[in-house]
């Protein structure tokens, strides 16, 4: 058996009427609102949904199958990438690294940001990108934290995720 090991890194602004999409769910954020109202939307900018978390798992799966970065495969100046669902990135790049045999081991991913909170929505997130890639969810390790009020995260004017994923081939 063939073992590799990859990591991945992704990085999105946060910008006003956007969605936010994080490992493949929707998750509700918002400016407050002052007085009556939900307040602004917020979400990641990006070409596609600017899912940092997928973004970073699949450059580490390509990393892992040495088959270059997410930019190559699914460039920014493409039409074909704009507004595109993360969870089809994700699809389509397990179906790449199977082209080369190989198969997901495991993930191993951190998120980066102040709010919102993303403990409570960590396990669908695990079983959206299980159902994806086609794996026990058990399989996906998420966690996530702040960066203590420091640099871009800290301010409030990006997110990030890291990801160390394992793949496998006989």
């Amino acid at each position: 058996m063939t073992i590799r090991v990859g990591f991945g890194y992704d990085v999105h602004r946060i910008v006003e009427g956007r969605e936010l999409w994080i490992g493949g769910i929707k998750i509700p954020f918002n400016l407050p609102s002052h007085g009556e109202g939900v307040g602004v939307g917020l979400g990641l900018l990006g070409h596609s949904d600017a899912d940092v978390l997928l973004h970073a798992v699949c450059d580490a799966l390509l990393g892992a199958a040495n088959m270059r970065d997410i930019g190559y495969h699914f460039p920014d100046t493409s039409d074909a990438t704009l507004g595109m669902d993360s969870k089809i990135i994700l699809r389509r790049t397990v179906e790449l690294i199977a082209t080369k045999g190989y198969r997901l081991g495991n993930i191993d991913a951190t998120i980066c940001a102040e709010r919102p909170k993303m403990n409570p929505h960590i396990p669908e997130m695990q079983r959206v990108m299980a159902d994806v890639i086609g794996c026990d969810p058990d399989q996906i390790s998420i966690k996530a934290t702040t960066t203590e009020r420091l640099g871009f995260v800290g301010r409030q004017e990006g997110m990030a995720a890291y990801a160390t994923v394992l793949i496998e081939r006989d």
